[in-house]
């Protein structure tokens, strides 16, 4: 049983929050362009979902707290 679920800064934090740049700028430019700088997002996040499982945790839940935490506190914060 998981004692403690809270998000920390570390592992996985700055892919998280290039993630989350990537996918907000690619929202800004049109075409295929905005497809690969969205895929490639996506694909930073790969970092922090195997850190997840590789302590146990439940990466969906925990990815899901980090994107919200990335979208409350801007970058730097």
């Amino acid at each position: 049983s998981l004692q403690n679920d809270s998000v920390v800064a570390g592992g996985g934090a700055i892919e998280m929050e290039l993630s989350k740049f990537l996918r907000d700028y690619s929202r800004t430019i049109p075409g295929k362009q905005q497809l690969l700088i969205g895929a490639y997002a996506k694909a930073l996040e790969i970092i922090p979902r195997q850190l997840c499982d590789n302590a146990g945790f439940d990466a969906t839940n925990i990815l899901n707290k980090l994107r919200a935490k990335h979208a409350q506190v801007g970058p730097g914060a």
